[in-house]
Parts: C-alpha cells; sequence; structure tokens
C-alpha cells in the first residue's frame, strides 16, 4: 500500500496572502490564498491521490475499500468512511475573525457532524504577530453579548505573541482568532462549522458585512478560564516530543538530524507526517520510498508497521494519529 499523497486543495479568503503558493514550491493562479487542505474527508472538499496506483482516487474510496488496514480497526468502526481528521496549513496576511467551534453534541445536533477540536502549529511570524485564545478574564453570555454590540469584544480576549515553533491546542469552545503575520499548521477534527463571533466590521468583495453567529456562538462558548492556553514543551533533537495527546488527536514533533526508525506495529491507526521544514527520504518494512520536503503532508497507512526516515540535514516533522 505504501506512502499516499494528495493533491492540496488551496481555498482562497478575504484574510489570505501568497506565502503558501512560496512555502509548498506549488505555484497557483488563486489570489489571496488563505488555507491549503492537505488532508480532507469534508464533503465538497474530499482529498483526491496525486499519484501512483491510487491516483484519481478520493480518500473515501479508500477508506471504503481498505477499511481497517488504512485507518485501523477502532477508527474504521468509530468513523467509518469519514476520515476523522483535516489538516491544514494557514497563511494569515490579515487578521482572521474571532470565533468559537462547537462541541460534538451541539455540531451533531445541529450540524449534524462532528464538532471541531483543533491544535496549532506556529511555522513562522512576523515579529510582533500574536493570536487569541481564551478570555482575559471571567466571561458572561451577557457581557459576551454586550461586547459583540458595541464593538470592545477584542479588550477581554487573550491575546498571545507568537514565535516559530509555538503550539496551542484550541478545545471546541474556546475563542480564538489567528493574527496577520502567522503561517501555520492546523490539525483537526473533520469539521467545516465555524460561528463568527467578531469580524472587525470587515465587508467581502461584494462589500457585504460578512455574516456573523452571535446567538448560535453563545451557546457553544467556554466562559470559563484555565491557567495556560500555551502547549509547553521542550524540543529534542533526535527524539519524538509528544504536543498534544487528546481523545481526538495525538501529535509530536520530531526534530531530526539523523536517521531514525519508527514502530508503529502496536498503534492500530493511520499516521499524518506533516513536514514544517527541511527533507527527508521515508521507507517502510515492504520497501515503499518517498521523499517529503517542506510543506508536504503523507499518509502512512495502519498495516504500515515501520518507517525509516532519512533526513537530508536539518528535518521538521509533525506526526499525528488518532
Amino acid at each position: 500500500m505504501g506512502f499516499i499523497r494528495f493533491v492540496p486543495l488551496f481555498k482562497s479568503t478575504l484574510w489570505g496572502g501568497n506565502r503558501l503558493q512560496l512555502y509548498k514550491n506549488c505555484p497557483q493562479d488563486i489570489k489571496t490564498v488563505g488555507e491549503s487542505w492537505e488532508l480532507s474527508g469534508v464533503p465538497g472538499s474530499e482529498s483526491v491521490v496525486s499519484e501512483g496506483c491510487y491516483q484519481g482516487r478520493t480518500l473515501s474510496s479508500l477508506i471504503d475499500e481498505m477499511k481497517g488496514e488504512l485507518v485501523g480497526k477502532d477508527n474504521y468502526l468509530r468513523f467509518g468512511n469519514r476520515f476523522p481528521l483535516l489538516i491544514k496549513f494557514i497563511d494569515a496576511r490579515q487578521d482572521l475573525s474571532i470565533q468559537v467551534h462547537p462541541k460534538d453534541e451541539m455540531a451533531r445536533m445541529r450540524h449534524h457532524c462532528p464538532g471541531k477540536n483543533e491544535m496549532w502549529y506556529v511555522i513562522d511570524a512576523v515579529p510582533g504577530a500574536r493570536l487569541c485564545s481564551g478570555w482575559l478574564g471571567k466571561m458572561t453570555p451577557e457581557e459576551y453579548e454586550k461586547r459583540v454590540a458595541d464593538n470592545t469584544i477584542e479588550e477581554v480576549l487573550r491575546w498571545h505573541e507568537v514565535h516559530p515553533g509555538d503550539v496551542f491546542n484550541i478545545p471546541a469552545g474556546r475563542v480564538h482568532s489567528i493574527g496577520a503575520g502567522i503561517l501555520l499548521a492546523e490539525i483537526q477534527q473533520t469539521s467545516d462549522i465555524t460561528y463568527r463571533i467578531y469580524d472587525y466590521n470587515r465587508r467581502d468583495a461584494d462589500g457585504n458585512l460578512r455574516e456573523l453567529h452571535t446567538e448560535l456562538a453563545k451557546d457553544a462558548i467556554d466562559y470559563g478560564e484555565v491557567d495556560n492556553y500555551r502547549v509547553q514543551y521542550i524540543s529534542n533533537l533526535n527524539e519524538p516530543v509528544e504536543l498534544v495527546s487528546t481523545p481526538y488527536y495525538h501529535t509530536s514533533l520530531y526534530d531530526l538530524t539523523e536517521v531514525m526508525t519508527c514502530d508503529y506495529s502496536e498503534l492500530d491507526s493511520f499516521v499524518i507526517y506533516i513536514c514544517v521544514s527541511g527533507k527527508a527520504t521515508l521507507r517502510d518494512e515492504n520497501g515503499n520510498i518517498s521523499v517529503i520536503s517542506r510543506g508536504e503532508t503523507i499518509l502512512i497507512p495502519a498495516k504500515t508497521n515501520e518507517v525509516r526516515i532519512e533526513p537530508e540535514g536539518d528535518i521538521k516533522l509533525l506526526e499525528s494519529w488518532v
């Protein structure tokens, strides 16, 4: 079965820029590209295999054919033909809207789909770039509505200055926003449900104010606080470093200058490699070979027992599975 690559799906957004085409070395005619969907099972935006014997096949059709051998037995029982993760690169030339995502129960009730927990790995950030995660202090639904109405919501949000390598986990219910000048990798549940709370009175290409979901968001928001919104980790050269472990995804960072062999024989899940910098050759136990470079994402089937990573110089990989 080997390593599986997919055609990236570029999304034009009001706030996007042109860094993704350069970062991925993948020129596009699309202007203001805000997102590159690397691996997606979202209906209407499903990933298609880019090369090899499965070229042209959709992700769901591969799962339908290979079932647990591709995604893992338990994952196939839980999710069926719907791939459970959505992998993106995001380039924010302008601030994204202040937003929140519903939890599973609410999303299924309202939209008949899963909720949206997500995490971010900051690849690059201009000096002073910041993002929002959480409230500055205790918040109530009443004050939330008032501050959206009088355009003071930004004053009560917790803003974080960011640098390359910063990691944030954004559970469903947490208010958040990506600020201008940030390039990041996003790993999230397969869901495209977003409640837009505030958008700086920004207008779309037709001159219309963008739609807000103030009332829908009101019941979805977590109004509490946590001690630390930033994921704390110590990068360790040539060793896997766990970043986030949740019921929705497990993600580790590999910062490699030496060959590493990863044993997946006891893991009942697919594995995703997201290359955030550098280049490496990948080899599995069956003799399959692939090269992964900056800005590329590769899916490794669950039946794969071993992957040997041979870096060319330095490489940083995100490894994610369910």
